[in-house]
């Protein structure tokens, strides 16, 4: 009978049972954890899928993914395969053992302890360095598809006399594949050498031959290779001479050939191709001959080579050929950057003529008239007034606008026209929700409500309608109502929106209706991801590390989870092959809100274009804390605003628009992308109608054009004309004006047009050298036609040189030391310049901000007209008449000076000077009284209105007119 318990077998039993069952739980320890993680890389990859999959960009996502993972694999494959196989065949070419001596008796110790493990170690260390280049080759996923789908540009280099799409396209993927032949190259020598020494193929200290034949046949053919290689690297060098960077003194950072390019690097170029080659014969001559003494002469050779010819010659062509006539020598080459530069950024069409800027014959009446056509003076400064919105228009703390806001053009009803519009979306503000949890913040507070609009051209006037200097509001309320169409009101994507929110479900959310105030509803825009599934649930659970969505009660039958909810976020996720621009808008399209999103196709491989680096070149003095920068570091030579998309604020659905039908690049990704960009025949009408020139790629083309409106060689090699852009005026950062949208007549033009603006002075000179322009209205046909009115004569007045002497003022002085008792500080807007009859005319409003109303009122208009003393009047219609002198421009006595003794014996005249001296005086001590009463100065304005009409009926010296914060503007 067997024993069934107790004695020394019973007791191993005992013993063995508690740590069987520990060995249980930790192997069962081990695969939860494994898994644990798989289902961490899987929920990201699932989620990812999902959102794909619910904007209907599936297409991306599989593309994206596929080709990544055949890069991954072919790569990885073919360098796992490389090294592995160099490593078997120095293994299988080892020499018979023989100990003999003690460098051979110690690597004997390391081959018998590697020797159970040999296939093991080689596989690893295949799988590894094959894992690090597929990696490395999956992140190339981009040039991969340029080169597969290029399509051809039309142009050619004058160098080469090749199309540029194989600079753009072909060059950068065989630039690829010849690093990637390097790494594996030298990859394989290094573990091929490390074999054959571990098994004495390569000795270092034992008598005798220090490489057996074959390990020399091996690394010989090896290195000839990497030779083979280097030659096919000196050809292509060649051609990346067309677009390597480098610095001319002369102009600055420089694309292209250069004198010593073309006629010292490329010939040695050549040469060293050549023998590159030799060298590469000789190495693989060692199969026969078996030895290294040619391939050694050989790679010796190509390396003095390289460092004479490639180095050392060009060096002293530069110094004693070009250096002593470099303007002579250079010219053709900066011919060709000039002409490559400016097709490639879209300036070569730029119209630039002469303009005196010192005013023409025109009488002063007959300017004064044109003034008023001249252009829709935009007081309403976007940039200034979010303040006043968010005071005015924001009823509950968990709403906001953005600190910029946008100009657009809506059509005004009661006459038809389209007007100069400041927009800005109320959106949430997850900051400001009363109390925080998760519901609140993620189910209850899920959207902004409405579009707020008011016209840019003036302001308030009267006290009935709000506050004198306030934003004229066209759309206001909440539910909004007013002069834009009815629309779709919730606003559930946006720039401000970037939590996610699940909505759809049991829990409700706050919104409102017209009369009725708060009210709850329930999404139904249909986007989003569905959470229905467990698997969704807990996936999404993993992916934001929230826990509570897998046993939520708020979470149940029809929740949708919304995230990637800025306008930004979702088109760049769609279309990860364009640039973006920093300042998307909206804008009320048939009934929705549609955010448009300008988009930039762009490379940095257009032979003999200059690069710029695109968030240095589109930084201004708005960019540091109110809009995006785009693209930080992206340099590039070549960009074009070829896609128009746009993002509905209710259903975040994303659409793309071809826009610039001609761009090669754009048409190769179309083919990469089928079915993701519309055709440009699809835009609605209404949503054209809203369209702009993009501000990003305006400010990129201005800095190029301080330097390429030059387009003589000489010219521009001296830089005597280079420009420089300004900084703005209206703040002391230092930072670039920023362009303005503005719809104004240009010099030959028969009307207004909806465009962008600039100002360049010449480089470290503060007078105005340049008016640019570009139509920017994108229904127009004209649209994208840039105007640059060059600045011939001497010390026109700059924009800053305007406004020091207006700061300068005693009328500003007056002012800011009146603000004072008011608590109050003053705040410039936007100094808009205007041309007209061969002068300039700046505007620039000015606004109040403090004592009661913590938000900037706008009270006074500067102006002044070629060079003429600046005026600082209460209206854009007194400054006019000021600057031109017209009837009724003087300052009435008593603003800013006291009144002066009448002549003659005139009672009434006497009079009404005293009343009108009165009435200024109670004006004064309202704006004194904290808070100020402004009704008491309206009537005191009124009053002195009065007096002066008055006094100008009985004769007086003192006229004029005009009272309030005069919002109101001409055109």
């Amino acid at each position: 009978m067997p024993d069934r318990g107790g004695g020394p077998t019973g007791s191993r039993m005992r013993m063995g049972g508690p740590s069987g069952r520990v060995r249980t739980l930790l192997l069962v320890l081990g695969l939860l954890a494994v898994l644990a993680m798989a289902f961490v890389m899987f929920s990201g990859f699932w989620t990812d899928w999902l959102w794909y999959r619910s904007v209907d960009y599936a297409s991306v996502f599989t593309t994206t993914l596929w080709t990544k993972l055949g890069l991954f694999a072919v790569f990885g494959a073919f360098m796992a395969l490389a090294v592995g196989f160099n490593i078997w065949l120095a293994h299988r070419l080892r020499p018979p053992l023989s100990a003999m001596s003690t460098e051979q008796q110690g690597l004997d110790r390391y081959r018998m302890s590697v020797a159970p493990y040999k296939k093991w170690i080689l596989s690893a260390i295949a799988a590894l360095v094959g894992l690090i280049a597929g990696a490395s080759a999956s992140a190339e996923w981009r040039t991969w598809l340029l080169w597969v789908n290029g399509v051809p540009f039309g142009k050619k280099d004058p160098q080469f006399h090749l199309d540029v799409s194989f600079y753009a396209f072909d060059l950068p993927w065989y630039r690829f594949l010849l690093g990637f032949g390097f790494a594996a190259a030298v990859l394989s020598v290094v573990a091929a050498a490390l074999t054959h020494y571990l098994y004495g193929g390569l000795r270092v200290t034992s008598p005798g031959a220090r490489a057996t034949a074959a390990a020399t046949g091996h690394l010989s053919v090896l290195i000839g290779l990497f030779v083979s290689l280097k030659a096919v690297a000196y050809w292509l060098d060649r051609y990346g001479l067309a677009v390597k960077s480098s610095d001319l003194k002369a102009t600055g950072n420089w694309t292209g050939l250069r004198y010593v390019d073309a006629n010292a690097y490329l010939p040695a170029k050549t040469i060293l191709f050549c023998i590159a080659v030799i060298c590469a014969v000789l190495f693989f001559a060692t199969l026969w001959r078996r030895t290294w003494q040619l391939p050694l002469i050989g790679f010796g050779l190509m390396v003095l080579s390289a460092i004479l010819i490639g180095g050392l010659y060009p060096a002293i062509v530069q110094k004693f050929t070009v250096q002593p006539n470099e303007q002579a020598k250079e010219a053709p080459y900066i011919q060709k950057n000039i002409d490559a530069t400016r097709s490639a950024y879209g300036i070569a069409s730029a119209k630039v003529s002469d303009y005196s800027g010192k005013g023409g014959t025109a009488s002063k009446a007959e300017q004064r008239k044109a003034a008023d056509s001249a252009a829709s003076y935009r007081l309403v400064d976007p940039n200034v007034v979010s303040p006043a919105f968010q005071q005015l228009q924001q009823p509950r703390k968990y709403y906001q606008f953005p600190s910029t806001l946008n100009v657009d053009r809506y059509k005004d009803p009661s006459t038809g026209k389209l007007q100069n519009t400041v927009v800005g979306l109320r959106e949430l503000n997850i900051a400001g929700i009363p109390k925080h949890n998760w519901i609140n913040d993620h189910f209850t507070y899920t959207h902004g409500y409405g579009l707020i609009a008011a016209k840019g051209t003036g302001t308030v006037t009267d006290a009935k309608q709000g506050t004198i200097g306030s934003p004229d509001f066209t759309e206001s309320g909440l539910p909004t109502t007013g002069k834009l169409p009815e629309y779709q009101q919730q606003i559930y994507y946006g720039e401000k929106t970037t939590q996610y929110s699940i909505v759809g479900g049991p829990q409700k959310e706050l919104d409102y209706e017209a009369n009725q105030g708060e009210k709850t509803t329930s999404y139904r825009g249909g986007s989003g991801v569905s959470l229905s599934s467990p698997l969704n649930r807990a996936a999404y659970a993993v992916a934001f590390s929230e826990p509570q969505m897998l046993y939520s009660g708020a979470i149940g039958k029809g929740s949708r989870i919304l995230y990637n909810r800025t306008p930004k976020d979702r088109v760049e996720a769609v279309a990860p092959w364009l640039t973006l621009d920093g300042d998307p808008y909206p804008a009320v399209v048939d009934g929705r809100i549609q955010w448009i999103v300008d988009a930039y196709t762009t490379t940095d491989a257009y032979p003999y274009s200059s690069r710029t680096t695109l968030g240095d070149t589109t930084a201004d003095s708005l960019t540091s804390d109110s809009r995006a920068v785009v693209a930080q570091q992206n340099q590039v030579n070549y960009i074009r605003n070829s896609v128009k998309a746009t993002v509905d604020a209710y259903t975040g659905k994303v659409t793309l628009y071809q826009w610039d039908t001609k761009d090669p690049v754009l048409k190769t990704w179309m083919k990469a992308f089928p079915g993701t960009v519309e055709p440009k025949k699809d835009i609605p009408a209404d949503l054209e109608a809203h369209m702009r020139y993009p501000q990003d790629l305006f400010k990129v083309q201005r800095e190029l054009l301080t330097r390429y409106h030059v387009t003589d060689a000489a010219q521009f090699y001296s830089g005597s004309d280079a420009w420089q852009v300004p900084d703005d005026p209206t703040t002391r950062a230092g930072s670039a004006v920023p362009p303005y949208y503005l719809s104004l007549q240009m010099p030959g033009s028969k009307q207004q047009t909806f465009s962008l603006t600039t100002t360049f002075t010449p480089s470290g000179r503060p007078n105005l050298g340049a008016f640019m322009s570009v139509d920017a209205d994108a229904t127009s046909p004209d649209y994208g036609t840039i105007r640059v009115l060059r600045v011939t004569g001497n010390n026109v007045q700059g924009p800053q040189q305007m406004q020091s002497e207006l700061n300068g003022g005693d009328d500003v002085a007056s002012f800011v030391k009146n603000l004072k008792g008011t608590d109050s500080d003053i705040e410039y807007g936007n100094m808009l310049t205007v041309p007209l009859d061969q002068g300039f005319l700046y505007v620039e409003p000015v606004y109040t901000r403090g004592g009661s109303q913590n938000y900037p009122l706008l009270k006074k208009v500067a102006a002044s007209y070629a060079g003429g003393k600046p005026v600082f009047e209460d209206s854009l219609s007194e400054a006019l008449n000021a600057v031109f002198g017209s009837a009724g421009a003087s300052r009435p006595p008593g603003r800013d000076q006291t009144a002066p003794p009448p002549k003659g014996n005139n009672p009434a005249l006497q009079q009404a000077v005293q009343d009108a001296q009165k009435a200024y005086d109670e004006g004064q001590a309202a704006l004194s009284e904290k808070p100020t009463d402004w009704d008491a100065w309206g009537k005191a304005q009124q009053a002195l209105e009065d007096a002066l009409k008055r006094a100008s009926a009985a004769g007086g010296t003192a006229s004029g007119s005009g009272t309030g914060s005069g919002g109101g503007g001409s055109g």
